[in-house]
């Protein structure tokens, strides 16, 4: 049993403008770069003339998207912050995660959620409910503790440590339903094996019997915005399975954070 994600069927790549495509993947060298470089470096990195170069980034810099210093070095220029707003203003984790499901035209066989942060709580705000039963209903708008759920502790791993204890000030934790009480010691060692693995792990957690593991979703400027996760039925689990989820989930997440705005780097880390 797999977590189904059917890409939608392939289709033809349109023809690029070679002038635009050209431009582009210069600002994108730049981008990961993260600093400013000559014009011989650029002609190199990107396999073109320096003649075709030099008239690139000619055109950008009057055009605001690229600067260039007094060595005649080149870097990123304040235009991209416009384009960069832009996007954000038009986009949220939830309508991603749908605009993602709508595209991969597939329904998983495993429950899929998205989770932002709300204090101490996770408000979930994108699910997808799978096949099989879980005997546990997750929604829009549900709230769960976000030191219990694997979304949250996705997030909460990726955050400063003084931010941790300062959102949880005492030595233990809210108590959940009937479940035992946790330490904030025992949080902090988790976030930090969690951040050392790249994912979070929910063992029965919030529900006797479920299972999650949540990755973290970053936004265009490599901050972590939302939390996607998947829960099974922990009867039966196989490790090879749930090897197979948790790379699903970690690739769903690191889509998710592309359409958001994250470059390739900041979704992988």
């Amino acid at each position: 049993m797999q977590l189904a994600v059917a890409t939608a069927p392939s289709t033809t790549k349109p023809a690029l403008v070679p002038a635009v495509a050209r431009a582009m993947a210069l600002l994108d060298l730049l981008e990961k770069e993260r600093g400013a470089m000559s014009l011989a470096k650029l002609s190199a990195s990107l396999a073109l003339p320096k003649s075709s170069v030099h008239g690139l980034c000619n055109t950008l810099v009057a055009l605001g998207y690229l600067r260039r210093q007094d060595d005649g070095t080149f870097y990123i220029g304040p235009r991209v912050m416009g384009l960069a707003h832009a996007f954000a203003e038009q986009t949220t984790p939830a309508q991603e995660f749908e605009r993602l499901w709508a595209s991969l035209g597939t329904v998983p066989q495993e429950t899929l959620i998205l989770s932002v942060l709300d204090g101490t709580d996770v408000v979930y705000v994108g699910v997808r409910n799978g096949m099989r039963p879980l005997g546990m209903a997750f929604s829009v708008g549900m709230r769960l503790p976000a030191h219990r759920a694997a979304t949250g502790r996705a997030m909460l791993a990726f955050h400063d440590e003084t931010w941790v204890r300062r959102l949880y000030p005492a030595a233990r934790l809210p108590a959940y339903m009937n479940l035992p009480a946790m330490r904030r010691s025992d949080l902090l060692q988790e976030l930090a094996e969690t951040r050392e693995r790249g994912y979070s792990i929910d063992d029965e957690s919030v529900r006797q019997g479920v299972y999650c593991l949540a990755a973290a979703v970053r936004g265009a400027s490599g901050e972590v915005v939302a939390g996607l996760g998947v829960c099974m039925q922990k009867a039966g689990l196989k490790a090879r399975f749930v090897a197979q989820q948790r790379d699903t989930v970690i690739d769903l997440a690191r889509r998710l954070s592309e359409r958001l705005g994250a470059s390739p780097s900041q979704s992988s880390k």
